[in-house]
């Protein structure tokens, strides 16, 4: 007998369709949150046969459950974790731990891509060109590959994961990998998922609307509350605001944070570590402790949102020779232009800060520091017209 304690997401649901795929009514799956795979796995330990095989993906146990899970091997030897996240690394140096970050080649990994080769390399199951594209779309959703390959089938398997129930998707995937060649989504699910694409798209407009910015501890934060669609949320905002270090999701109802950056020089899941939690570089969550109820709540509850660069300019565009034009909420005007080979920031007409080396160096002062937007086109011609007429 096998049991699998694994993750609720995508990718830990993926390991359970591999797992029920190899060893069918002889696994036991059980889908866990964060949170609840120590109890799953206390239960484990004090009630479940020594004879039965107990696999750990997607998730790591805590300090006391490790120990126990060590001690446990050492004198049945039947357990395997296998993981992707970074912050589960210590766990490799266990007989029954495998992580591993990337693959030999490179490509980022995921759970359910480890454990599809563990499963073939053990001959528990037979490899199929059907299975192995559906567990790359896992695989690249789950480290975001899919926006940079372009890959929107990818994303579209994580929504129908959430349209749907764990049962259902299970049973559906299950068929499908077993009887087609190769994996694709039924004409239903693709008018069911372009339904949920313009979903999305509204509920990312209204979030961009919502969002605050806090400096907290060493970095500049964007704050959100969203209850749904954390990963497109959490890039969408950080794309659009790209001078934050990273976006912070707060779900209350669940007692949640997803942090999420599409920066390299932030670590999310360091950040996360902080408080508990852990996961990716880009993408990491944590539980709402009290220390980051007080960052990202207290602190920040009375501020108010950010506001969005105006959309369509034909004169008043980034970068431009011209100089670019930007306003605060104290009505202050921001303009930014160049100056040899520097850009200067002008606040009220007055020179602040540094001569900065681009462009993008000097936004990211002006957002930071006065919270600042693109102003639309009349706002700008005329601004450059009163200039015209002062030095007249």
């Amino acid at each position: 007998m096998y049991k699998l304690l694994t993750h609720n997401d995508l990718d830990g649901v993926g390991c359970g369709i591999l797992a029920k795929m190899a060893f069918g009514p002889d696994v036991r799956v059980r889908y866990n949150s964060i949170a609840s795979l120590n109890r799953e796995i206390e239960f484990f330990l004090e009630n479940d046969s020594k004879e039965t095989f107990l696999f750990i993906t997607d998730l790591s146990p805590n300090e006391e459950n490790e120990s126990r899970l060590n001690e446990h091997y050492s004198e049945h030897g039947n357990i395997q974790l296998i993981d992707h996240h970074k912050s589960a690394l210590h766990l490799d140096d266990y007989e029954w731990g495998y992580v591993a970050v990337e693959d030999i080649d490179g490509n980022l990994t995921s759970a359910t891509s480890l454990f599809y080769e563990y499963l073939v390399s053990m001959n528990f199951l037979e490899a199929s060109d059907a299975i192995s594209e559906f567990v790359e779309l896992v695989r690249q959703y789950d480290t975001w590959e899919w926006e940079k390959n372009e890959n929107q089938k990818a994303h579209s398997l994580n929504s129908l994961f959430y349209l749907v129930s764990i049962d259902d998707f299970e049973e559906t995937m299950i068929e499908r990998l077993s009887t087609n060649a190769h994996f694709d989504f039924d004409e239903f699910e693709k008018r069911l998922l372009n339904m949920e694409e313009d979903k999305i798209e509204r509920y990312i407009k209204r979030k961009k609307r919502e969002i605050v910015q806090a400096k907290v501890r060493d970095y500049y934060a964007g704050i959100i509350y969203a209850e749904s669609y954390h990963s497109e949320v959490g890039n969408e905002l950080g794309k659009e605001y790209a001078h934050l270090d990273y976006i912070v999701i707060l779900n209350m109802g669940g007692k949640r944070i997803s942090y999420r950056t599409i920066h390299d020089h932030v670590d999310v899941s360091e950040i996360a570590g902080h408080y508990g939690g852990g996961g990716h570089q880009k993408a990491s969550g944590s539980t709402i402790t009290d220390e980051a109820y007080k960052h990202y709540v207290l602190d920040t509850f009375h501020l108010e949102p950010i506001q969005e660069d105006a959309k369509r300019n034909r004169y008043n565009v980034k970068n431009s020779t011209f100089g670019t034009l930007y306003k605060n909420r104290k009505d202050d005007t921001l303009f930014l232009y160049p100056q040899k080979e520097n850009w200067v920031v002008e606040q009220n007409k007055k020179v602040v800060g540094q001569a900065f080396t681009n462009f993008e160096e000097a936004e990211i002062y002006v957002k930071r520091n006065f919270e600042a937007w693109l102003v639309k086109d009349d706002l700008f011609v005329e601004y450059l017209i009163k200039e015209v007429k002062n030095k007249n």
